[in-house]
């Protein structure tokens, strides 16, 4: 990683705010500099002892970085990283990557095209238990996938959206903020996505989106998928809550994914693969083994891979093609929902 490193941030909200602090605390990068219009941002950046611009275009003209984190809401994410790629400055963009796929796509073909490196923030990729995982399956212990489930209910309070009332809008609810995370995991995982079905319903607390979803994933393979989300129900059944990445979130013993194929089956995040003795057979007894892996900051590794893409030393893992495919299952799930028909989905 080169000591010369610098990565702007623009967005000084939740998400924004972690990624400064690893910055700021990882060596060999620094922080150049905070674009966030809000007072706030203004008072955090001053108080971190870096440079603060109300606008992202004032802060590259001025600050010249190497790369930029774009952190905002969604709705300003294209905008942004057109301006970085107009600049040639590789960015790394929260997910979702965009509002839709019709906005997005002409931004990763016009990165492609200029060959400015676009980074997707699905993190979650980045974390040594997915690595685990998607070892366990590459070498074929779990034989051919046919079977997956995954869960995503929690309860998020009043104020989460009250600080940022953009969270309540259309096109802002937990399928998109939230769900995006889980489908970019299953692809990562199991593969492509091809057809989806699914149901939504609208949020009991008066916002504009829904607050519980689910859908019938069909992959490419044959295998077929279930999923739910919910950012309004009490439950122990997150990535959130099981798999200890996030300190700010109370840790329980349970999965929120479970994977299972021919010869075997794995739940995520606790690593327990599950197999008959002897040829699978479901009158022979089965048995669990614990996976051992590592353990590491996967916002952490994230910044220093994305470190290692502006050195030219590395290929993005989530590019902007990859942002743009999950992208598009996300649209098909909620374009299933709003008219309950089967969507299929061509990769982008």
């Amino acid at each position: 990683m080169p000591s010369h490193c610098r990565i702007a941030v623009a967005g000084l909200g939740l998400v924004g705010r972690r990624h400064a602090d690893r910055i700021a605390a990882m060596p060999g990068v620094t922080l150049a500099g905070v674009a966030d219009p809000s007072d706030r941002a203004r008072v955090d950046a001053g108080a971190m002892g870096r440079a603060w611009y109300p606008a992202l275009d004032a802060l590259l003209d001025a600050e010249a970085p190497d790369g930029v984190i774009i952190a905002s809401p969604t709705t300003l994410h294209v905008e942004q990283a057109a301006l970085c790629i107009e600049r040639g400055v590789p960015v790394l963009i929260e997910k979702p990557i965009g509002v839709s796929v019709a906005e997005t796509a002409p931004l990763v073909a016009r990165a492609e095209a200029a060959g400015v490196p676009i980074l997707t923030g699905h993190h979650r990729r980045h974390n040594p238990l997915i690595h685990a995982a998607r070892d366990v399956i590459a070498q074929g212990k779990l034989g051919r996938i046919r079977a997956v489930q995954a869960t995503c209910w929690f309860y998020k309070p009043d104020a989460y959206f009250a600080e940022a009332p953009w969270r309540t809008q259309k096109g802002a609810g937990p399928i998109s903020v939230n769900l995006a995370h889980d489908i970019d995991l299953l692809r990562h995982l199991c593969g492509e996505i091809a057809c989806v079905t699914a149901s939504a319903t609208p949020s009991i607390r008066g916002a504009q989106n829904e607050d519980v979803a689910a859908a019938l994933l069909e992959f490419a393979s044959g295998a077929i998928g279930t999923i739910s989300v919910s950012d309004g129900a009490v439950s122990p059944w997150s990535w959130e809550l099981t798999s200890a990445e996030y300190p700010v979130y109370p840790v329980t013993q349970e999965s929120c994914y479970q994977i299972a194929g021919t010869e075997g089956a794995l739940s995520i995040p606790d690593l327990r693969l599950w197999t008959h003795e002897g040829a699978p057979d479901w009158w022979t007894p089965i048995r669990a083994t614990s996976l051992i892996r590592g353990a590491s900051d996967p916002l952490v590794n994230q910044i220093a891979h994305f470190a290692d893409v502006i050195a030219g030393r590395a290929a993005p893992l989530v590019s902007g093609r990859e942002g743009l495919r999950t992208l598009q299952v996300i649209e098909a799930i909620q374009r299933a929902a709003a008219t309950r028909e089967r969507v299929a989905i061509t990769p982008a």
